[in-house]
């Protein structure tokens, strides 16, 4: 009887071919919906999770704090409270393994008579191990560097691209406030952050020259510190808390003027957004679906009226309720089952056109595409019912006598 009512609902599917297309489609579009966006949805988690990853779950950030004073509040990490002194404790703390300091600003870098505003970031000869960073030409920052104030830069590939095109730009000056720089080496492409932001768009000189010549401050913007040990992070970020208290002064945890983030809370919290968003996107997406089944819904109360009279005549040879239900119950779940089969074909094929067209990251998910199969099937059964039992319920002479 299975057998038979699905062979009935391929031929009416295949007699009735565009009133099939047209049924399907808010299943298609519903189906393919889902999966398109939230495998797009998984393609920017992954993008932040490898982002965060790359700069290490056991590395900290130490960063000034905001005023505590009435009226308006200044932005977080406006106040002048780290120097060079608490970058140097810090690296003598026991569970440090490499720490940097950081001053940054947006300067014009100008080359011959090209010119480029980009990130210049006044760092330590041990900013690559801190950032999991490598070069692709030349050296980094040396010690020495750094401790004689020496005009040298590295600089990223953004940079090169713009002052440089297929120039090798090692050896060549550029000037930073009039400044001359000479470039000893060129940083290997990182690619875009985990806010979207150009890490490649930057030029890196030592610490010393940038405080005392570039921008002229006594103080840090920012202290980059990695632990030895991932599992004794959150001991040395308490270490690093008491010991910058201590010098500071400070009595009272309400009124510190840093602040430390801690790129394992980070990663949390960017994947529990993340993983909000996917979610979101599945759920309107999915909206469609259920506009699909009323569609579905609409057309098998069609069909019913239109073979009123073979329903009529299946009753009379003895077909019981539950045969009639079975067979248009079949029809529903098998249109269904057509526009997801179609809807997952089409909701891959875009993913990766999407991701193609836009440079964009995306994750086709597994249970994701048995989810919306099995949606579709419930769906053609839920709005079948219905029509089903209207079926059902013609009476056999009526149903005769139709016309």
């Amino acid at each position: 009887m299975y057998k038979e009512s699905f062979l009935m609902a391929w031929a009416s599917l295949i007699a009735n071919k565009m009133r099939s297309i047209l049924t399907m489609l808010g299943i298609i579009i519903g189906v393919a919906a889902v999966i398109a966006l939230v495998s797009i949805g998984n393609g920017v988690k992954q993008d932040i999770q490898n982002s965060i990853s790359s700069l290490g779950s056991n590395l900290l950030m130490v960063m000034p704090g905001a005023p505590r004073t009435p009226g308006v509040r200044p932005s977080a990490g406006s106040m002048k409270s780290l120097k060079v002194s608490d970058y140097e404790a810090i690296s003598k703390l026991d569970g440090v393994k490499a720490a940097s300091p950081m001053t940054n600003g947006s300067y014009v870098v100008i080359y011959q008579n090209k010119n480029w505003t980009t990130s210049v970031s006044g760092v330590s000869y041990n900013y690559l191990d801190v950032n999991n960073w490598s070069m692709k030409s030349g050296r980094f920052l040396s010690e020495k560097n750094v401790q004689n104030r020496e005009r040298v830069a590295v600089v990223g590939k953004t940079v090169v691209k713009n002052l440089f095109g297929d120039e090798d730009p090692v050896g060549a000056e550029i000037r930073v406030k009039n400044i001359p720089f000479r470039i000893i080496g060129v940083l290997n492409s990182k690619g875009s952050g985990a806010m979207g932001n150009d890490q490649d768009d930057m030029v890196v000189i030592p610490y010393t020259t940038a405080m005392e010549r570039v921008e002229g401050v006594d103080y840090l913007r920012m202290i980059y510190v990695v632990g030895k040990d991932e599992n004794g992070i959150d001991r040395l970020q308490s270490d690093i808390e008491n010991l910058l208290r201590v010098r500071h002064g400070i009595k009272d945890t309400n009124l510190d003027d840093f602040n430390i983030q801690n790129m394992n809370s980070i990663m949390e919290t960017m994947e529990e957004t993340t993983g909000t968003l996917t979610l979101f996107l599945g759920a309107v997406a999915a909206i469609s679906l259920v506009v699909g089944g009323i569609g579905i819904m609409n057309i098998m109360l069609v069909s019913v009226t239109e073979r009123t009279r073979e329903i009529g005549v299946r009753k009379a040879l003895g077909a019981t309720y539950s045969v009639i239900v079975t067979q248009f119950l079949i029809e529903a779940v098998v249109i269904s089952l057509m526009g997801g089969i179609i809807g997952i074909i089409l909701g891959i094929g875009s993913s990766k056109l999407i991701g193609m067209a836009s440079g964009m990251s995306t994750v086709i998910s597994v249970p994701t595409i048995v989810m919306s199969f099995a949606f579709s099937m419930a769906i053609g059964l839920i709005f079948g019912i219905y029509p089903a039992r209207k079926a059902a319920k013609l009476n056999p002479i009526d149903a005769l006598h139709y016309e």
